[in-house]
């Protein structure tokens, strides 16, 4: 009978031992995992060098093309009158004198006629008191009052002969429809502008900064242009600040800055969306690299400086001025320097980099 219980108590302890063994041996080589994923490369990294070149500092702003001083115009009625015929469509091209929108002339004529038939009666009446004044007859007050009559009768005819004139809306010079909001059979406001017109060779791109921005700019200061809203998109052209808002636009709270356009890559349409980096100041001799460089440590940013062992080193550095592709490197870098780029937020202090196939190591 002892002999079973001694097998059974032999077997316990092997299959113990078997066990702790297993377990020791898990750990053991979880250890050694770990040390081999520390030691792991990181692999497919691109890198830049750190250069010495002249930066410009620019600040971007968001825009759209208006059409310039004097080359549009918004055409009214001169009085409230049904609409008979509207002529045009937006982006329609008219040249100056073109019918646009016609009102109808029934009272324009009236009115015309009457006032021609007052001025009538009122130059008889002068040249009347005048004769009679010049004979004794009548005191000459009565040829001032005659003559009083007479300047508010020709202002009048003059006044309905105008309306007459403008209830036929023309083109006052060539260019795009850009609005129409008249509406055949409806009743024309003379408060509101029927048609707008602008000429779309003679327009400047209006920047919106912020007032601390604006600042900072001056008359003259170089412009690159892009379409859309964001440095990203189509380059324009160029163009160069005319004038800086002097008050801030109470709808926006932004100030205006009015581009003139030097060059362009197509023509600009009146109403586009343009991004504008606009040049503040140039350095000469700034340390550059990529923006893709700069990783986000605290308030600040770091670097991963690789060494000639490609062991890449974490080092905080100061940045000044930032466009979308380049960082300017005030202190914490010299020229010459390699950097991790493109794969810099998978990269740990002290870890060797493995640069993809092809990477230049260019700025």
């Amino acid at each position: 009978m002892r002999r079973p219980v001694q097998s059974f108590a032999a077997r316990a302890l092997l299959a113990t031992g078997l066990m702790l063994g297993v377990f020791v041996g898990g750990c053991s080589h979880d250890a050694d995992d770990g040390d081999e994923a520390a030691a792991a490369p990181v692999v497919g990294v691109r890198t830049a060098v750190a250069s010495a070149q002249p930066f410009t500092e620019t600040i971007g702003a968001i825009g759209n093309v208006e059409a310039r001083a004097g080359h549009s115009a918004a055409l009214g009625a001169p009085g409230a009158a049904r609409i008979s015929r509207v002529l045009v469509t937006p982006g329609q091209h008219v040249s100056a004198g073109d019918v646009l929108v016609e009102l109808d002339q029934t009272a324009f004529q009236a009115a015309a006629q009457s006032a021609e038939a007052q001025l009538a009666a009122s130059q008889g009446s002068y040249d009347r008191a005048k004769r009679l004044a010049d004979a004794g007859i009548v005191p000459r007050k009565d040829v001032e009052q005659a003559a009083a009559e007479l300047a508010k009768a020709r202002a009048d005819a003059a006044t309905a002969r105008r309306a007459a004139q403008l209830s036929v809306l023309r083109a006052p010079i060539s260019g795009v429809v850009t609005s129409v909001t008249a509406t055949l059979g409806a009743t024309a406001d003379p408060a509101l502008p029927l048609v707008e017109i602008a000429d779309p060779s003679a327009t400047d791109v209006v920047l919106n900064t912020t007032p601390a921005d604006a600042a900072r700019i001056h008359a003259g200061a170089s412009v690159a242009l892009v379409g859309g809203q964001s440095a990203e998109g189509e380059s324009l052209g160029h163009g160069t600040v005319m004038d800086v808002g002097g008050s801030v636009d109470s709808a926006t709270r932004t100030v205006p800055v009015r581009v003139k356009v030097t060059s362009t890559a197509r023509p600009l349409r009146i109403g586009e969306t343009v991004f504008g980096e606009i040049a503040t100041a140039v350095r000469p001799d700034a340390i550059v690299v990529p923006t893709d460089a700069l990783v986000p440590e605290g308030d600040g940013f770091k670097v991963f400086v690789v060494d000639a062992q490609s062991i890449a080193h974490a080092r905080p550095v100061t940045v000044g001025a930032r466009t979308a592709a380049l960082a300017e490197i005030t202190a914490g870098l010299k020229a010459g320097e390699r950097v991790v780029t493109y794969g810099a937020y998978g990269v740990e202090d002290s870890a060797k980099v493995v640069p993809a196939a092809g990477d230049g190591a260019t700025p």
